[in-house]
């Protein structure tokens, strides 16, 4: 089968980052021979084998030309559409578009999270996905601009936060305000049980250290 990239290419695979092809080779499968990209993503240190020709279904592809990396850039600056307040439905949308994995894509969830944040803290699913997709952003514009990693972090906070800046976003669509704090108010319920079954255990502990000064009590007098 024909290699539509070559050893020591730069690619990108969706959802992990930046890898090189280290190697292409085949491996007998039944009746057939099959061909196999194996790339090492150096972010995760992690090999992967890819099958020649899954590469398009599992959305391996180039790093983007520098001026795709520039557009990218300045979509971190633009208006965008509300957000909705409920995390659950926004965190599978940006789920979804961290698969896609285009560049823009990328850059969209990290806009979405970021100026979301500034409205009210993310739950933790959400901070993790932002954490992903700024890394993946910074990853990729780097190679593609042949800048360093902390160059892109200056340069996307910049795009963020320009100064003298105003939210970007138009506005806040609600459905439940009540739909973001969610994960941590079962976190703190647990919280809260682990601490009552705290306090339950240091009441019983002061109970029966009161009940043994009472027997040693009932003793002294009986003698």
């Amino acid at each position: 089968m024909s290699s539509k990239y070559c050893v020591d290419q730069k690619v990108v695979y969706p959802s992990q980052g930046v890898g090189k092809v280290v190697e292409i080779f085949d491996r007998q499968m039944k009746d057939q021979t099959v061909s196999y990209y194996k790339i090492y993503i150096e972010a995760s240190d992690m090999i992967v084998m890819v099958p020649i020709d899954k590469t398009e279904e599992l959305g391996i592809r180039q790093i983007v030309s520098p001026e795709e990396a520039d557009e990218a850039l300045n979509l971190l600056s633009e208006d965008f559409e509300p957000i909705t307040s409920d995390w659950k439905l926004r965190y599978q949308m940006n789920l979804d578009l961290l698969k896609k994995g285009t560049v823009k894509d990328i850059a969209a969830i990290v806009r979405c999270l970021y100026n979301r944040s500034k409205v009210k803290e993310l739950p933790i699913l959400e901070r993790k996905l932002y954490d992903s997709a700024k890394k993946l952003l910074e990853d990729e514009i780097s190679f593609a601009l042949g800048k360093t990693e902390k160059e892109i972090e200056t340069i996307i906070h910049t795009k963020l936060e320009p100064l003298g800046s105003v939210a970007k976003v138009k506005h806040v669509v609600t459905i439940e305000d009540e739909e973001d704090d969610d994960l941590m108010n079962d976190m703190n319920d647990k919280s809260n049980d682990s601490n009552s079954d705290s306090e339950d255990d240091d009441e019983a502990a002061e109970s029966n250290e009161a009940e043994a000064e009472s027997d040693d009590d009932f003793d002294d007098e009986s003698v």
